[in-house]
């Protein structure tokens, strides 16, 4: 076989064992820490609560890579975003991502955290889905459900956001309007661990279910 042929089919294995290292589930990770206001808001919820499948729950899982705990990795492909931990292991949760053609992708920064937002729908949104309010209070009727990490490159807001959601039947899906959406039990629980400025590495669609080792943020 020509070199370039085994280096090729030697990548390919080494990627099918990673991939198949990230799906290994260990045990489930803990309950989200709900504080009064989370348990009361949550308590009157104005949609159905969804049966989310097994694989989309959140789960303590093998992590092979050599990303720094605290990286925030989203495979878009297979629907999961990995909280990094420390000794090989993540924190795996189900999210809906952006519909293919506004997906955000690349890599980025958590530049603001806000509990129970409120949303401002930008102009694009207003023209494709309105029309909205300009601006819409924070609560469980919310799109941006109880929490928000926004994504930031450099000093610029990119407009994306890692966030809860009230549509949660879509988890798994790629729905939205290139956010990336959690369940509020799921984003809560993620946001109690982050902190700003941590980086977040997002898949485009049809790279695959590797990521690859980020060593650092690039402005």
């Amino acid at each position: 076989m020509p070199r370039s042929g085994l280096a090729v089919l030697l990548v390919g294995l080494i990627g099918f064992v990673l991939g198949g290292c990230m799906q290994t589930t260990l045990a489930p990770s803990s309950d989200a820490s709900l504080t009064p206001r989370d348990r009361q808001l949550l308590a009157h919820t104005p949609y159905a609560q969804a049966n989310i499948p097994e694989r989309f729950r959140r789960h303590i899982v093998d992590y092979p890579g050599r990303e720094a705990p605290g990286t925030i990795l989203v495979d878009t492909d297979a629907r999961y975003l990995y909280y990094v931990l420390a000794k090989g292991q993540a924190i795996r949760y189900g999210v809906a991502v952006g519909e293919e053609a506004l997906a955000f992708s690349g890599v980025a920064a958590v530049g603001k955290m806000a509990e129970w937002p409120d949303w401002i729908p930008t102009p694009e949104i207003q023209a494709r889905l309105g029309p909205y309010p300009a601006r819409v209070p924070g609560g469980p009727a919310n799109p941006l459900g109880a929490r928000a990490l926004y994504l930031y490159q450099g000093n610029k807001d990119t407009l994306y956001r890692i966030h809860g959601t009230n549509q949660p039947e879509y988890i798994g899906q790629a729905i939205s309007s290139g956010c990336i959406r959690m369940t509020n039990e799921d984003v809560i629980d993620l946001f109690d661990r982050v902190r700003q400025g941590a980086v977040v590495v997002v898949h485009a669609p049809g790279q695959g279910t590797w990521i690859p080792p980020i060593a650092r943020l690039r402005s």
